[in-house]
């Protein structure tokens, strides 16, 4: 849960997010890699949440069990 004293937009929107399974995942960055993809999302018209999902999708695919 939020915390302080989270607005009910808020606490609607973490609701959502667990019943839909998002997970928040956090990672370190270069700096320059993560301002030169930032910019790349940008001038492609993706967010990164999007790029990244696709990237990881892919690598998944790619590495499947046998």
């Amino acid at each position: 849960m939020p915390r302080g004293n989270p607005n009910s937009q808020t606490r609607a929107s973490e609701k959502y997010q667990k019943k839909a399974g998002y997970k928040v995942k956090g990672f370190k960055l270069k700096g320059d890699v993560a301002d030169r993809f930032a910019s790349a999302c940008e001038r492609a018209g993706v967010s990164q949440s999007a790029a990244i999902t696709r990237l990881m999708e892919q690598f998944i695919s790619e590495h499947k069990e046998q």
